[in-house]
C-alpha cells in the first residue's frame, strides 16, 4: 500500500503484479509472501485487480486511494513549525461496556489518529479542534454515551462549552493538566532517536551515494517511522512543552531525507515497472514534503529507460 500510495497516486491504470512482486523483494519479502499480501489486500478492498491474458495486474480501490491522499496530507505535513493556539481543548467522554471491548479498541484507535491522549480512563482530550470528526466517528461506531466538549483549562477545572448541539458544562479534572496526557519524556526520546538514526544517511543522500533499490527501501522506512508520529504528538502546542522541544529539528531531517531521496527511489520503481511494461513507466511519480498528497510524475527520457535526475 505504501509503495502504490507513494509512487502510483492518481493513476487509474493497474500494474502487473509482477512488477510489484519484483518491488517487494527489495524489501526481502519472497514471492510468495508478496503475492499472499497482493491477495489479502485485494480481499479486503483496498486492492482491485484485473486481468490481461494470464496476467494479474492490480491497482488501489478509489476508497483506499481517497485514504492513503488524506494520510499523505496529514503525514507530510506534520512536525512543520507551529501555528498558533487559542487555548482551546477539545474533550471526549464515553462509556462502553466490557462485552463491547472491540468498539472500545476501535475508538481508542480512531482517538488516537485525530490527536487525542487518555487523560483519565474514558476522558480523551486533544489541542487539535477535531471535535466533529470525533461526533462523526462516536456515530459512525454506534457509541450512544459519549459526550464531546470544547474547553479552556482553568484551575483545577476546564470550563468547557458544548460542541455539536451537546450542553454547556464544565468538567472537574482533578490534579491533572491536559498536557500530562502524553508523555513528554517519551515522546523527546522517540524524536531525538529518530533524528540519531536518520541523520547517518544525509551524508551520503548528499553525495548521491545511494543507488536506487536502497534509496527506495530507505524512503520507505523514513516514511513509515515518521507516520507514528502524529498518532503520538498532535502537534502540541509549542507554548506547553518544555525549551528545545525536537519535533521542528526531526522534521528536518525527515523532508530532507524524502525528498532527497525521490529521484533514486523513482528510478528503482520505474526500472522496474520497466522492465515488466514499458508503456506504464512514465506514470511512476511521487510526493514531496513541499507537496503533500500532489503526486506528480516526473519526466522520462526519450529513449525510455530513465535515469536519477536531481
Amino acid at each position: 500500500m505504501t509503495l502504490l500510495g507513494d509512487y502510483w497516486h492518481g493513476c487509474e491504470e493497474h500494474i502487473p503484479s509482477a512488477a510489484l512482486v519484483r518491488l517487494l523483494a527489495d524489501f526481502d519479502i519472497s514471492t510468495v509472501g508478496a503475492r499472499a499480501a497482493l491477495s489479502r489486500l485485494a480481499r479486503r478492498g483496498l486492492l482491485e485487480s484485473s486481468r490481461v491474458g494470464r496476467n494479474t495486474y492490480y491497482g488501489l480501490t478509489g476508497q483506499a486511494a481517497e485514504a492513503l491522499q488524506d494520510s499523505a496530507v496529514r503525514v507530510l505535513s506534520f512536525g512543520q513549525a507551529g501555528t498558533g493556539w487559542d487555548g482551546r481543548w477539545v474533550v471526549a467522554a464515553f462509556s462502553l461496556p466490557e462485552e463491547q471491548r472491540d468498539i472500545r479498541h476501535a475508538v481508542r484507535n480512531r482517538l488516537r489518529w485525530l490527536g487525542f491522549a487518555p487523560l483519565y480512563d474514558g476522558m480523551w482530550v486533544s489541542p487539535r479542534q477535531e471535535a466533529e470528526a470525533v461526533i462523526r466517528m462516536f456515530a459512525e461506531l454506534g457509541v450512544p454515551n459519549a459526550t464531546v466538549l470544547t474547553a479552556v483549562e482553568a484551575t483545577g477545572v476546564v470550563e468547557t462549552a458544548g460542541t455539536g448541539g451537546m450542553s454547556a458544562m464544565a468538567v472537574a479534572v482533578g490534579p491533572r493538566r491536559p498536557i500530562e496526557a502524553w508523555d513528554l519524556t517519551e515522546l523527546r526520546a522517540r524524536y531525538e532517536d529518530f533524528i540519531r538514526t536518520h541523520t547517518l544517511l544525509l551524508g551520503r543522500i548528499r553525495a548521491a551515494d545511494v543507488d536506487p533499490a536502497e534509496a527506495l527501501v530507505a524512503r520507505t522506512a523514513v516514511l513509515d517511522a515518521w507516520r507514528r508520529f502524529p498518532g503520538l504528538d498532535p502537534d502540541l502546542p509549542l507554548k506547553l512543552l518544555p525549551p528545545q522541544w525536537p519535533r521542528v529539528r526531526a522534521h528536518a531531517v525527515f523532508a530532507e531525507v524524502y525528498d532527497e531521496l525521490a529521484p533514486f527511489a523513482v528510478d528503482r520503481v520505474r526500472q522496474v515497472i520497466f522492465s515488466v511494461a514499458p508503456d506504464l513507466a512514465g506514470l511512476v511519480r511521487h510526493h514531496t514534503v513541499g507537496r503533500p498528497g500532489a503526486g506528480w510524475p516526473t519526466p522520462v527520457p526519450a529513449h525510455g529507460h530513465p535515469a536519477v535526475t536531481r
